[in-house]
């Protein structure tokens, strides 16, 4: 067995033991987004303070949260819409509320350029999750693309803890909003190939008659 196999397995131990425990005190799973979204927020008051390797081992910790509140879930039987919808909505909040953080740090530092150039992540980060939503009220589903919100968090993460959040914020800022642009040039072919086979079956439809 490999070393990286054998964390990954304890992780998975670890992970597994963290849900039986809260499932058997019947912790609410919602609370647990909630918990996420408050580290989270501690960690964007540590980044506007420019203490980003401390705030990136709370973004670890938040993130603990965030991979248990499903699993919890659904050993306790609790999964439902709003719970799935709930976490989404949190989950923009938390992306946000980092993001934030670090807005106010290069403002307080009076780097402007890279004031703007959070503000293009935040909108690009908004915009993958937005575009998929949408794209799925028409298609079937959008998953394209690579820089979804753990991509994202992973590199904040390694930013923080390495002193790369400059690299960090070009990478995520030109890779989301190059992912939009995929999702829309995928949902683009997935609608017209959709017509493409409603016009077919209803002239076959119109065909037998």
């Amino acid at each position: 067995m490999t070393y990286t196999k054998a964390i990954g397995l304890g992780c998975k131990k670890l992970l597994d033991r963290i849900v039986q425990s809260l499932a058997l005190a019947r912790i609410d799973p919602n609370l647990l987004t909630g918990f996420g979204l408050a580290i989270n927020v501690v960690a964007a008051v540590l980044f506007g303070y420019g203490a980003f390797w401390i705030a990136g081992l709370v973004i670890i910790a938040a993130g603990v949260f965030d991979m248990v509140d499903g699993r919890v879930a659904r050993a306790t039987n609790t999964v439902s819409p709003f719970g799935a919808f709930f976490d989404s909505v949190v989950d923009r909040y938390s992306d946000l509320a980092l993001y934030f953080g670090l807005l106010v740090y290069y403002a307080r530092i009076n780097r402007f350029f890279y004031v703007v150039l959070v503000a293009v992540v935040m909108t690009g980060s908004v915009m993958v999750s937005y575009a998929r939503a949408r794209a799925e009220s028409v298609i079937p589903s959008c998953k394209v693309g690579f820089m979804e919100r753990p991509e994202r968090i992973v590199l904040v993460i390694i930013g923080a803890l390495f002193d790369r959040m400059a690299a960090v914020l070009w990478v995520i800022a030109v890779l989301s909003n190059v992912t939009v642009v995929h999702r829309i040039l995928y949902t683009y072919r997935q609608t017209k190939r959709l017509a493409w086979q409603n016009r077919a079956e209803a002239e076959a439809v119109a065909a037998k008659r």
